[in-house]
């Protein structure tokens, strides 16, 4: 079920309805119709991968208080690898196995030896990173002793299987959503309302923008060998807000369609776009991901206590295993390495903590110096996303070439019939809005409020009747 659907159109006010109306008596009617609603939401993707997030659920549900009622250290030990093991060799199974296999038999042919993998032919679970990364936070908090075990298991089950954040993100902590789903919730009118602005503005970041952008990057990226310079630049940029605009408007759908229910989701971008170094671009991307990332992977290695080669080498980690989270393909791998080496002299300098404050621009000389950060900033993340976007690094490779080889800047006209400055004025004017607003969760509401609401609809119907692409990027990983 997408959230830019008619189904999801008509799931989401019979739930609201039936939550607020009749399941309203205590919190346990609550979490329950959640769930219920939850594993229908699940369910429509593929019915038969549930007995997977039930299992998933069961296994750290049980581990968690199994760690916690453990005698002695070894049981507790137990317990806990039980739980990763498991977790990790299911995502490595479902997400990973053919990678390495393919990998492996490539290696070895490449000695002169004839191998044919055995590769296993299976979908992989829409959601099992997001998911699975909720469930080993729980139990690794258990484990060092943050948290307690949670006993109720209709809590717990909602925790990990709630539906605006089931199938990508953001990735919630057990110290933030739990004790949010314990508790009854009362109908807060202002939240309510706020979600709903919330969630229109996020289907403008993904019906306008996003799917707008999208027919112009494919067409680019499926035919790079017919494009000229300027057609492979923009090609880039149109990923770069095709991406941003499908992630962050999946993010904005679900922290909004989370308020309906009185419940507060992790908040996932902040702008990125207007990021003044690259260490700063990713405290604001994709936050729960990265924040997991640190507190889970970076920190327990070092994090930054150690001299500077430990934090070298952590730092090349956690990009790496970010990149290849994303999926099983040597392009993310690359793509977390570029973004490793952009990181490397911002650490070297101690400048990787420069730009904590917020964006207070002036029209001045550091104003002007501002934008330059920015722009070049965007420019090396665009970069970067060529080789995300790309089908192998070879391809990718081919693109950078083309891109600056070329040198051609004439202007194509493109087989879907459409003009680049057609959709460059429309991103234009997507920047200049969020550049106004970045100070807001989205910039709908206040003055003229019912203008620019309404703006907004009209704007989703008229663009979303004419998309062919519906689906969310990051419902792959």
């Amino acid at each position: 079920m997408f959230f830019n659907s008619l189904h999801f159109a008509a799931f989401l006010p019979i739930v609201f309805i039936l939550y607020w109306f009749v399941c309203n008596k205590n919190k346990s009617g609550q979490n329950s119709l959640l769930i219920i609603a939850s594993y229908y939401f699940y369910a429509c993707w593929d019915w038969r991968f549930l007995f997977l997030l039930v299992f998933s659920t069961l296994l750290d549900y049980f581990s968690g208080i199994q760690i916690e009622k453990s005698n002695s250290v070894r049981e507790s030990k137990f317990w806990f690898w039980l739980s990763i093991i498991i977790n990790l060799g299911f995502l490595g199974i479902f997400k990973y196995y053919n990678f390495f296999a393919i990998s492996f038999a490539e290696l070895i042919n490449g000695f002169g030896f004839q191998v044919n993998p055995l590769l296993i032919k299976v979908i992989l679970p829409v959601g099992i990173s997001f998911y699975t990364f909720h469930g080993l936070s729980y139990v690794i908090d258990i484990y060092y002793k943050r948290i307690k075990a949670e006993y109720n298991f209709i809590d717990y089950s909602l925790f990990v299987s709630y539906f605006p954040l089931l199938v990508a993100g953001p990735i919630e902590r057990a110290t933030h959503l739990l004790p949010q789903v314990k508790v009854k919730r009362e109908f807060n009118f202002q939240k309510a309302n706020e979600g709903i602005h919330q969630i229109i503005w996020g289907l403008v970041k993904k019906v306008v923008i996003a799917d707008s952008c999208a027919m112009y990057a494919n067409e680019v990226f499926n035919n790079q060998e017919q494009m000229n310079s300027l057609s492979l630049i923009l090609g880039a940029i149109y990923f770069s807000f095709q991406i941003y605009g499908d992630f962050s408007g999946y993010s904005d759908i679900a922290l909004g369609t989370s308020k309906l229910f009185g419940i507060d989701l992790l908040k996932n971008f902040n702008f990125p776009y207007f990021s003044r170094d690259i260490a700063e671009f990713w405290r604001r991307w994709h936050i729960s991901l990265s924040s997991w990332f640190r507190d889970y992977l970076y920190i327990p290695l070092g994090g930054s206590i150690g001299g500077k080669w430990m934090q070298v080498r952590n730092t090349f980690i956690i990009f790496l295993v970010s990149g290849f989270w994303h999926g099983a393909n040597w392009t993310f791998i690359a793509w977390g390495l570029i973004n490793a080496i952009y990181f490397l002299p911002l650490l070297l300098l101690n400048r990787n903590r420069s730009n904590l404050e917020d964006i207070n621009f002036k029209w001045n000389v550091q104003g002007l110096q501002t934008i330059i950060n920015i722009l070049l900033t965007f420019s090396i993340t665009t970069f970067a996303w060529i080789f995300f976007r790309a089908k192998s690094i070879s391809e990718a490779l081919l693109y950078v070439k083309n891109m600056f080889t070329n040198l051609n800047f004439e202007i194509q006209y493109l087989s879907n019939e459409r003009y680049a400055p057609e959709l460059l004025l429309l991103i234009g004017v997507f920047v200049m809005i969020e550049w106004f607003h970045k100070y807001k969760t989205e910039p709908i509401s206040g003055e003229h409020e019912n203008i620019k609401l309404l703006f907004c609809i009209l704007a989703i119907l008229a663009l979303g009747v004419f998309s062919d692409y519906k689906e969310f990027i990051y419902f792959q990983f």
